[in-house]
């Protein structure tokens, strides 16, 4: 099965790309080959810009408070356990307590390392950080793969506080939704959503044998998804196939 993600506002959009940066930095800096870590740098530049917006912290945070007030509403309810719900927010605190102690920005604390921000600086011209451009960077990979690693682990420590606030979040939001099975006729699918309720993220499960791709769009009033085929070229064409498939709204 292959899971597509939608998100149905800006702010789950930037959760959505932040997460993926940080799923890839986790498995680049794991790695001992220095091309990998020199990519693992790459990825820590673009988790800094797209957490730059500066109403980014302040929304987690407002989320994570929301997210703690809702779950404390079900106190004392026969039907919850007090265990389990206690766990979720001691994780909700947990995470709020690290981003709130976050000074500035994530990443922040690293815009004061002249090493790393010249190579930020020309990491993004093809070619910029070549051994003639970067000697020092250059010499940097040839270090012992322990030492690279120490530093990579030293500058994602400043990016922690986010992952975990973001891990919380979007965790919370996926087990707020209910998978169904929905019929899509000729490829095509709509949906009107619920008045009153508002959704925030997509979810659509397909078949891997299916060789399906789902054209996602929507908005708070109706949901739509287009199955298309790759042709040989990797064009995507309409499939035209009647196709059940797994549908969640979180």
């Amino acid at each position: 099965m292959i899971l597509y993600e939608y998100p149905l506002n800006e702010s789950i959009r930037t959760m959505l790309r932040l997460e993926h940066l940080f799923e890839r930095l986790t498995v680049l800096a794991d790695r001992e080959p220095a091309i990998d870590h020199h990519f693992a740098i790459a990825t820590i530049f673009e988790i800094m810009d797209v957490a730059s917006r500066a109403d980014l912290k302040s929304d987690l945070l407002k989320d994570l408070e929301r997210h703690k007030t809702q779950l404390a509403q079900y106190r004392g309810n026969p039907s919850i356990s007090e265990a389990a719900l206690d766990q979720v927010i001691l994780r909700i605190d947990e995470a709020f307590a690290s981003l709130n102690h976050l000074p500035g920005k994530a990443g922040h604390a690293l815009t004061t390392n002249e090493w790393l921000m010249g190579i930020r600086s020309r990491i993004s011209i093809p070619g910029g950080t070549c051994e003639f451009d970067l000697p020092g960077y250059y010499a940097w990979q040839h270090e012992s793969v322990a030492h690279r690693k120490a530093d990579l682990q030293r500058w994602m420590a400043t990016l922690l506080p986010l992952a975990d606030a973001l891990k919380v979040l979007m965790a919370l939001l996926r087990e707020s939704g209910s998978p169904h099975m929905v019929f899509a006729a000729a490829g095509q699918y709509q949906q009107s959503l619920p008045s009153g309720r508002s959704f925030s993220l997509m979810r659509v499960r397909l078949e891997e044998s299916a060789g399906l791709v789902p054209e996602i769009s929507g908005h708070r009033l109706m949901a739509s998804i287009r199955l298309m085929r790759q042709d040989g070229e990797g064009r995507l064409r309409p499939s035209g196939d009647d196709v059940s498939f797994e549908l969640t709204l979180c």
